[in-house]
């Protein structure tokens, strides 16, 4: 699928934004850390904290990143802001609001799965990226919609009873568009992306099977 821009165009964007936002990186990566750890040691607010946290990184990504940045080259990101808004938004209602997601990491495949995708987001996948040579700050940092998917479909890995299945679809449609990038401009990390949403969605369904059937 041909793209409307460039590969030095879309690795300039992501030189621009991390030049800009800079330190948010740090304070993205905090987060995730924050998010791990009310995943394991669970407390009464654990699993408000973690949606908050989710519902933060998507408006994040749907504001800065495609609004303000990404629109710059793909007029088809002011659709993807929209989404990634709304998918915020969905955290908000079902995590916060509702309380419909409970997290709470436990030793089986699920939790496995869940850790693996996790620090594949936050370790493997800069580590994959610069092996190409995808270097800071012309690189698809934590807090960008890649690698920031990748890591909230393990954050879902972990969640504890039923995931609402509207929480999956936008996630998963992007894993599916966000894996172009590995075929159009050499993104191998973004390879991940694409098996993150192929083994979650299967994973996560399968799971709300037996949680209905039970």
């Amino acid at each position: 699928m041909k793209t409307p821009f460039t590969h030095e165009q879309f690795f300039e964007v992501f030189k621009e934004y991390n030049e800009a936002v800079f330190p948010a990186q740090i304070i993205l990566y905090l987060l995730s850390f924050t998010a791990i750890y009310f995943a394991i040691r669970f407390s009464s607010k654990s699993d408000k904290i973690i949606c908050s946290i989710l519902a933060f990184f998507w408006i994040w990504m749907g504001t800065v990143y495609h609004l303000i940045f990404f629109t710059a080259i793909n007029k088809a990101a002011y659709i993807f802001g929209a989404a990634f808004i709304l998918q915020s938004i969905l955290f908000l209602i079902y995590g916060v609001f509702k309380n419909k997601l409970s997290f709470k990491f436990h030793p089986g495949i699920y939790g496995v799965t869940g850790i693996i995708l996790v620090l594949f987001a936050l370790i493997i996948y800069p580590v994959l990226g610069y092996l190409p040579g995808h270097v800071y700050p012309s690189s698809p940092t934590f807090g960008l919609p890649c690698p920031t998917t990748i890591f909230t479909f393990g954050i879902l890995l972990l969640c504890d009873k039923n995931c609402p299945n509207a929480i999956l679809i936008i996630p998963f449609v992007w894993s599916l568009i966000g894996f172009t990038a590995a075929i159009n401009f050499g993104i191998p990390e973004d390879t991940g992306l694409l098996i993150a949403g192929l083994l979650s969605i299967t994973l996560l369904i399968g799971k709300n099977r037996k949680y209905k059937q039970a």
